[in-house]
């Protein structure tokens, strides 16, 4: 079988192919990551939540990412006047962890290239591949020189731009969909303080939400802070406008004062990071008959605002392994692969966006605040009955698709009493749950009508 793609996706698939006894070929164009320094404009580290983890259980390599991930239980907000604030994530004991990607991608590669029976090629180029009788041909190219090479079965993992897709795409009643948001983003490093500790909390994801833009920091193992600046190319605060030394110092002066002594270098990282696009994939079937599939980003590519890009690529993984064992044939499996990720790989896309304008425009909204503080008392006085939808998507392994269904009724839901004067004098009880809990169940019986 052969991997088309050395990432996070292609990397972990290879390793559970490897565990099954299947022979495994892993082509990548480029070089061997673990021989490279991460590439200016790359998100450095990645947020690693339920789904991701039950995938790197089953692979058995979850022991092995423990020891490079950091716990992170909530939202740390930032207002403009320094006002701090703090959202949990869920319930006691729940939590996200921040990973880099390089160091997740070593580990993966390893792990996987530890079994016998897988092999990794760097620096072959995919350039498509022909379906036959005798199996799936791939084509390559190899310092320049072209080589084919023939397999049972062949899954593209080459992310968004995937080669594998753009032959793909030429089949008949192929759907193919690219789109850009207007926004972009720039990194910049937060390095350790003088004592060589982290500057901020280091349990938290940081957010300076500023209307039509925001800016967001992660920790990293080696006690840095990646600050991810989200915002317009184009306006009055757009990236295109932000040129030179001034400009970007008084943009952060203005916006994000307390973050600016935290940051002495920004003006050089600035200028030595590039602006980079967020581009949204998806596709239709996600399989090539019996041969080919598509997996993470060369099938659902999505914007990064949930945190599950690679999460739910690594459920693509775990669903498909569990096809396995379903079904004896390949066409059963793949066809029913598409017939259950590509709902899922929409609902995500979705749900991104959307987290994109809550974060970006309500996280610091009244409203906003006091509708997470009631989801979280409804959560634990009926946890069977609601569960809010960060949740869903976060701590559980519910569908993406359906987790978006649910949170639209819990919204409504909540609503009939956040849009109800009188409801407000009884939030400090509990006698508002029962009207919101009632509302929930008739939503839910119409929609199953």
């Amino acid at each position: 079988m052969a991997v088309v793609g050395a990432g996070l996706v292609g990397s972990l698939w290879a390793r559970m192919l490897g565990n099954r006894g299947h022979d495994v070929v892993v082509y990548e164009r480029r070089p061997d990551p673990r021989n490279l320094k991460l590439s200016a404009g790359r998100s450095i580290n990645l947020a690693l939540s339920d789904r991701g983890w039950k995938a790197l259980e089953l692979a058995g390599v979850a022991d092995a990412v423990r020891e490079i991930a950091l716990p992170i239980t909530g939202r740390r907000m930032h207002a403009v006047d320094g006002t701090l604030t703090y959202q949990p994530y869920g319930m006691e004991g729940q939590c996200i962890y921040s990973v880099s990607r390089a160091g997740l991608n070593r580990i993966l590669v390893e792990c996987a290239e530890a079994m016998p029976n897988v092999r990794f090629e760097f620096d072959h180029r995919s350039l498509g591949y022909t379906r036959g009788d005798a199996g799936v041909t791939l084509h390559l190219e190899r310092q320049g020189a072209p080589l084919d090479v023939t397999v049972d079965r062949l899954f593209g993992t080459d992310g968004a731009f995937s080669a594998v897709r753009g032959r793909m795409a030429r089949n008949d009643r192929f759907d193919f969909e690219q789109r850009y948001l207007p926004h972009g983003y720039k990194e910049v490093p937060m390095l350790p303080g003088d004592d060589g500790d982290f500057q901020m909390e280091a349990d938290g994801l940081h957010i300076w939400p500023r209307g039509h833009f925001m800016l967001m920091a992660l920790p990293n193992p080696d006690k840095t802070f990646t600050c991810t600046l989200f915002g317009p190319y184009e306006g009055p605060d757009g990236l295109d406008s932000l040129t030179d030394d001034d400009s970007v110092q008084r943009f952060f002066n203005t916006h994000f004062p307390d973050v600016v002594p935290l940051l002495p270098n920004l003006t050089e990282d600035w200028k030595t990071h590039p602006t980079s696009s967020l581009v949204m994939i998806r596709c239709n079937p996600w399989n090539d008959g019996d041969q080919v599939a598509l997996m993470g980003d060369a099938s659902h590519a999505i914007v990064p605002f949930y945190g599950q890009g690679m999460n739910s690529g690594m459920e693509d993984c775990t669903v498909l392994d569990g096809l396995l064992d379903a079904h004896e044939n390949w066409d059963d499996i793949l066809s029913e692969y598409t017939r259950l990720r590509k709902p899922a790989g929409d609902g995500i896309m979705e749900l991104a966006l959307q987290n994109y304008i809550e974060m970006r425009d309500l996280t610091g909204d009244p409203r906003f605040l006091l509708q997470k503080k009631l989801e979280a008392r409804l959560q634990k006085a009926h946890p069977d009955a609601w569960l809010p939808l960060y949740s869903l998507v976060t701590f559980s392994h519910t569908p993406y698709h359906e987790a978006l269904q649910r949170g639209r009724l819990q919204q409504q839901a909540m609503e009939t009493v956040l849009d109800a004067p009188e409801a407000w004098d009884h939030f400090a009880d509990d006698r508002w749950m029962t009207p919101v809990l009632e509302t929930l169940d008739t939503l839910t019986q119409a929609r199953q009508a």
